[in-house]
C-alpha cells in the first residue's frame, strides 16, 4: 500500500495552487525546507488516503495485535509532542512488511510486520521512523521537489524549442535523469533523517534504540531483491545500519 503516491494524488491541485509556497526551517531537521504544499492542505489530502484505505484494505480485528499497537504507538506520539490531536490505530490483514503514520494523527500497521518484530522495540523502531517522516514535513518535501523539478523541465524544454535534438533529448530523458539525480537521492536522505528522529523518539518514549539497528539487520537477513540504492527510494540496508550504528554512537547509546 503506498499511502504517499495516494496523497501525492489528491495533493496535485493544490500544490499548483500553492504559488506562494516558499524555504521554512524545521527544527527537527536542522535545515530549511522548500514546500508547496502547505500543512493543512497535507492533513486533508491524508485524510482522503486514510479513508480511501480503510475501503479497500481488510482490518485486522486481532486485539493482541490491536492493543500492541496502539500502546506502542501511544508513546511514540507523545514522545513526539503530538499527543494534543486525536490519533487513529489500525492494524491491516496484510502479509506486506508495513507501517504508515499520516499527518493529521493516523497509523497503519500491516500484520506481516508484526509478524516479523521480535518485541516491542523494534515496533517502536518502525512506528517512530514513520512519525520521523511526518514531524520531517517530508511528504510535504518530496512533492514540493517532485512539482519544482517538472515545472523546470518544461521551463527548459520551452526555452530550447521542442524541434532542437537537446530539448528533444530533455523531453525523452529529462524526467528519467532528474529521477536518479535529484528525486531519489532526495528521499534517501528523508529515510535517514527519519531513522535519526526515529531512534530519538524511541529513547524519548523509553524503549531501546539499539532495536532500531537489529530491525534492519534482520531485515537484510531476509534477503528481499530490491533495485540497486542508486535507483531506489530508500537506502541499502548496510547504509541504513551503518548510519543509525554512528548515529547512536554520537548520542551515546551504542
Amino acid at each position: 500500500m503506498n499511502v504517499l503516491h495516494r496523497i501525492g494524488a489528491l495533493t496535485a491541485g493544490a500544490a499548483m495552487a500553492a504559488a506562494l509556497g516558499g524555504c521554512a526551517y524545521n527544527e527537527a531537521l536542522g535545515r530549511s525546507q522548500f514546500l508547496l504544499v502547505d500543512e493543512a492542505s497535507l492533513t486533508q489530502s491524508a485524510a482522503q488516503a486514510w479513508q480511501q484505505t480503510l475501503r479497500t484494505e481488510r482490518i485486522s480485528r486481532d486485539p493482541v495485535y490491536n492493543v500492541r499497537v496502539q500502546e506502542v504507538g501511544s508513546r511514540i506520539v507523545h514522545a513526539a509532542g503530538l499527543d494534543s490531536q486525536r490519533w487513529e490505530y489500525v492494524v491491516f490483514d496484510n502479509p506486506d512488511v508495513n507501517a504508515f503514520v499520516l499527518p493529521g494523527g493516523r497509523v497503519g500497521v500491516n500484520t506481516g510486520l508484526l509478524q516479523l518484530v521480535r518485541n516491542d522495540d523494534q515496533l517502536a523502531a518502525v512506528i517512530g521512523h514513520e512519525t520521523g517522516h511526518v514531524i520531517a514535513h517530508h511528504a510535504a518535501e518530496r512533492y514540493s521537489q517532485q512539482v519544482g523539478t517538472q515545472i523546470a523541465l518544461i521551463g527548459a524544454q520551452g526555452a530550447l524549442g521542442t524541434s532542437s535534438q537537446f530539448g528533444r533529448a530533455i523531453g525523452s530523458y529529462g524526467g528519467i535523469g532528474a529521477q536518479l539525480g535529484i528525486l531519489l537521492p532526495f528521499s534517501r536522505k528523508h529515510e535517514l533523517e527519519a531513522d535519526r528522529i526515529g531512534v530519538d523518539l524511541m529513547q524519548r518514549a523509553g524503549y531501546d534504540p539499539r532495536q532500531a539497528v537489529e530491525l534492519w539487520r534482520m531485515m537484510a537477513a531476509r534477503g528481499a531483491n530490491g533495485p540497486p540504492q542508486f535507483a531506489s527510494t530508500h537506502p541499502s540496508d548496510a547504509t541504513r545500519v551503518a548510519a543509525l550504528q554512528e548515529y547512536l554512537r554520537s548520542r551515546g547509546w551504542a
